[in-house]
């Protein structure tokens, strides 16, 4: 992001990073598989026999008081023929036609597939069995003008295991944090454009993160389903809350509308010539092979597409079911915001360091990422991540920087912490595989150890001693690294990333390496 700052400084205001949509998932985990359910049926005493009926009836008491806390509200409950209506089009205009501007704005009901139960006959052994299926029921969707959170809505399965959605926007959060602490705001649907206070307002943005999630989101739930205390009788199973989908904004926000017009159109031409696949892949923190290029193995799908949405011109990059994408969100009177967007929808490119599960005073490690809340913190950063690296290669749009003065200062010794350490030489094949390891699409995010180096750098050993002077001369090249700015290591752990010096430096002088040698004589 300093890159882009530094090359578009002058006409930025500042920027804003933070939640945008969030679509988040309860589960009653001990419910949601068909042994789980069996244990539950034992405790209430329910046979297999009685399982429709019994089931039935929960189904029909939930449906009812629901629509009965809608009543007692005055506020429409509404059934959809179709899923395929837009129902949050259909809420936001009974809001508007009913000045709706806080408390439940309708309820919202249509038939939808969902995960339950049913009942089957097994012919081998003549007995009933319980087995989990796809199935379709009535779902709710409670719609909202919530006072600390803006426009949201819940949607609520009414078969068992119950399952429930919750769906909020960061920016419409924001929008009520900034009117409640006084800070002056310009905004342009649920994007703010211009703010008095744009420190305060990425502190409130940051705050979000932190908030107390299980809290809210159970408060939320009760609040769509005044049965839920006594849904399953005695018998209590919490909510267990994750992250469906996941959409994190930075909103680069540009004094005037002219300056994003300007340069608009040259950021897409960019981002649909210039950025490859491999690009995308290193993004998102997929691996690459030793050259920089798409492995073999991979089997993902890369695509790129551009589209008009209503809120401007979007450019996506899409690796499977994650993507970065691109749109000129908001044109006002008093200035403009170009939104950068990371979606998350599949964590498994992913880690977190953690502990193992289950083991909250166990040793801590880099493992697979979660989609349970307990790891958002980690899908911030990681989505942080991707959009800031999005914006640096948007930076290198035309960049006029002579590459001497990238490559010069690398190419000299340099004194670090009172020793003298050697220059690179980028154009020697020692140097350059260096260079193009460290900048592997895989440690773009998780960052990378000295292992992972010895892994690529070295050859396999099977002696300790080998393997001991291999380590101590990775050692000696990550000191080098370091000393020349090109890495800096992340506190608290064994991993080193690239600085932002290094990003740009280090893709530069791999370029020169496959420069057309033609080309070149003809530029110069």
């Amino acid at each position: 992001m300093k890159t882009f700052l530094q090359r578009f400084g002058g006409q930025i205001t500042g920027i804003l990073n933070g939640f945008d949509r969030l679509r988040l998932r309860g589960t009653k985990r001990c419910l949601a598989y068909a042994g789980g359910m069996m244990s539950f049926l034992w405790r209430v005493q329910v046979l297999l026999k009685d399982f429709d009926q019994y089931v039935q009836g929960r189904t029909t008491e939930l449906c009812g008081v629901m629509e009965q806390a809608a009543r007692e509200a005055q506020r429409p409950v509404l059934y959809l023929p179709s899923s395929n209506d837009s129902k949050e089009k259909l809420a936001r205009s009974i809001a508007e036609r009913d000045g709706v501007g806080e408390g439940l704005i309708a309820v919202l009901k249509c038939v939808e597939p969902c995960r339950s139960f049913g009942i089957y006959k097994n012919r081998d052994t003549k007995k009933l069995e319980l087995r989990s299926q796809q199935r379709k029921c009535l779902h709710y969707y409670h719609y909202y003008q919530h006072p600390q959170l803006g426009f949201l809505h819940t949607r609520l399965q009414t078969w068992f295991p119950f399952t429930m959605q919750v769906c909020l926007n960061g920016r419409e959060w924001l929008a009520r944090q900034v009117d409640h602490a006084g800070v002056g705001s310009v905004r342009q649907a649920n994007c703010i454009v211009a703010v008095a206070d744009l420190a305060r307002a990425q502190a409130l943005l940051d705050e979000q993160a932190r908030v107390n999630w299980p809290k809210l989101l159970d408060e939320l739930a009760r609040r769509s389903n005044p049965l839920e205390p006594s849904l399953l009788g005695e018998t209590t199973v919490p909510y267990y809350w994750s992250v469906d989908q996941s959409e994190w904004a930075t909103d680069i926000l540009f004094r005037s509308v002219a300056d994003l017009q300007a340069w608009y159109p040259r950021l897409l031409w960019h981002g649909i010539h210039s950025l490859h696949s491999r690009d995308v892949l290193r993004f998102l923190g997929q691996r690459l092979t030793q050259a920089g290029e798409v492995p073999g193995w991979f089997h993902g799908e890369v695509t790129t597409d551009l589209k008009q949405r209503p809120e401007g011109m979007r450019l996506m990059h899409r690796v499977d079911h994650n993507s970065v994408k691109m749109y000129d969100k908001a044109y006002t009177a008093v200035g403009a915001a170009l939104r950068l967007e990371a979606t998350i929808n599949d964590v498994s490119d992913f880690k977190t360091y953690r502990t193992k599960e289950g083991d909250e005073h166990g040793a801590k490690a880099w493992r697979p990422m979660r989609k349970g809340i307990a790891d958002l913190h980690r899908r911030t950063e990681v989505s942080q991540q991707a959009t800031e690296r999005y914006a640096e290669s948007l930076a290198t749009l035309e960049d006029r920087t002579p590459l001497a003065e990238l490559a010069e200062p690398l190419c000299q010794p340099v004194t670090w912490q009172g020793q003298r350490v050697r220059a690179l030489n980028p154009l020697a094949t020692e140097d350059a595989a260096l260079l193009e390891a460290v900048n592997r699409g895989e440690f773009l995010l998780n960052g990378f150890r000295n292992r992972d180096l010895r892994e690529l750098l070295c050859p396999a050993t099977t002696t300790p001693a080998e393997a001991k002077r291999q380590s101590a001369a990775v050692s000696r090249t990550l000191r080098m690294l370091r000393a020349h700015g090109l890495i800096e290591k992340v506190c608290k752990t064994y991993r080193y990333r690239l600085s932002a010096k290094g990003r740009t430096a280090i893709a530069a002088l791999l370029a020169l390496r496959q420069a057309d040698t033609a080309k070149l004589t003809q530029a110069a």
